[in-house]
């Protein structure tokens, strides 16, 4: 072994001691505050403080901006939200309607197939179908657009949405439509 090797493999040595020194520091330190408050618990230092039994109250967020409290709290005493929160509630609703008509159009499916049918009520009722895929496609980019709108207002990255892919998504909505479609035109011979 060279001595470049040598020293180089010293200095992992070292490194990797002080690395221990420092984890078992930590942990002892951890080890001593949380063995602190036990004692105190038992002591009851704890009991009868300020407050006491009473729920935590929280004037200000300690997670918001502070250039963004007071606007914050001029909305709050005005029953307002901020504008992405109000966003966020309507691309839920948006979801929600969005599975809703789908349903739906499930249900008026399995009602339509329950009997048979003259060839111009086949062709409405895949007019009918043909349109509630094509509002939906218009829903679901709707959706997308009110999430790119939501990640540019929201103030911090980690509450920002996941943008949707709509081909994907109407991909799987017609492909999981048109398999029901096919078991009730079975169930219906």
């Amino acid at each position: 072994m060279s001595d470049k090797d040598q020293s180089m493999e010293e200095q992992v040595k070292i490194k990797s001691q002080q690395a221990r020194k420092l984890a078992r520091y930590m942990s002892s330190t951890a080890d001593l505050v949380e063995n602190q408050i036990l004692k105190a618990q038992e002591r009851g230092d704890f009991n009868n403080l300020d407050g006491h039994g009473k729920p935590l109250r929280f004037e200000e967020n300690p997670y918001e901006p502070p250039e963004l409290r007071m606007i914050f709290k001029i909305l709050k005493e005005n029953d307002c939200a901020p504008y992405w929160i109000e966003l966020g509630k309507e691309i839920d609703a948006d979801f929600a309607k969005h599975q809703q008509e789908l349903a739906r159009f499930r249900s008026y499916a399995a009602m339509f197939h329950s009997s048979k049918h003259n060839r111009q009520a086949v062709e409405r009722f895949e007019k009918r179908k043909e349109s509630v895929y094509f509002e939906e496609r218009m829903r679901l980019e709707a959706i997308n657009k009110k999430i790119l709108d939501y990640n540019l207002m929201c103030p911090t990255y980690h509450l920002g949405r996941q943008n949707i892919a709509v081909e994907e998504l109407m991909l799987e909505v017609i492909t999981q439509m048109e398999a029901y479609l096919a078991t009730l035109r079975q169930s219906a011979r």
